[in-house]
Parts: C-alpha cells; structure tokens; sequence
C-alpha cells in the first residue's frame, strides 16, 4: 500500500534561482508521513495522548536525483517497507513534472514520552499490517 500526497512549490521552499532548497524535501517528506498515518486512522496527537508513543526520524538516507522548481506541482508517495519491533522501515519517493527527483530510505522509531523505544501500540501495529498487505509466497 503506497500514499500519495500532492503538493505544490511555492516560492517560501526556493532559494534565489526558483530551485527548490535540499532540507525543504525533508519538510515535504515530513508532511507525506504524516498524511500517511492519518490516513490509517492515526495521527501524531491521537498516538501521543492516547498511547503515550511518538513516532521519531532515526535515520533517513536521501538521494537527490533532479532538482524540483517554482510552482512545480509534485506528489509524495510514502510506502511501507518493514516493521521490526519499535522500528518501521519506508520508502519515500517525491516526483515531479515526469520525473523522480528524491527518493528517501527512512527509518522511524517509535518511543515513549523520555524518548526510549517500545513497542508500537497495538492500533498502530494492526493498522500497518493491514497497510502492508497479506504475506507474499517466497
């Protein structure tokens, strides 16, 4: 299961030549997980006050392949690689007008309140597995 979140740059993301600045594919990286949650039925504050859990970066490798440009109109998809534990492993691609520009390897953990790891809260937990869909034959 692959979200898509559609976006838009705008002139606050460029830098002075209309080139969208590296971090602010964070940002949008950011923004597609958190639609992604929400549309499992989990947002960051539900898993906050009613689970006690915070989802964290723990580690995030980006490959810048194209730049993106002024009023481009791009899409961030987020996709469910693998969950381990306090861990879930993503694949996050930003494309534009025809082409992959940034893709993400990211890994999340998630923690309690002093920012230990634990496990995922069991809501969290069946809502992924759903996401990921049944097992595949090997």
């Amino acid at each position: 299961m692959s979200h898509t979140l559609p976006l838009r740059v705008y002139y606050e993301d460029t830098d002075a030549g209309g080139v969208v600045y590296h971090a602010n594919y964070l940002r949008f990286a950011e923004r597609g997980r958190s639609e992604w949650l929400r549309s499992l039925g989990l947002d960051h504050r539900h898993l906050r006050e009613e689970y006690g859990r915070q989802i964290v970066v723990r580690r995030c490798q980006v490959e810048f392949r194209r730049p993106a440009r002024l009023d481009d109109a791009l899409s961030v998809s987020t996709q469910l690689v693998d969950i381990k534990g306090a861990r879930i492993h993503l694949l996050q691609r930003i494309e534009g007008p025809g082409a992959a520009l940034v893709e993400l390897a990211v890994e999340l953990a998630v923690v309690d309140p002093q920012g230990r790891p634990c496990r995922l809260p069991e809501p969290l937990r069946a809502a992924l597995d759903a996401a990921r869909g049944p097992p595949r034959d090997a």
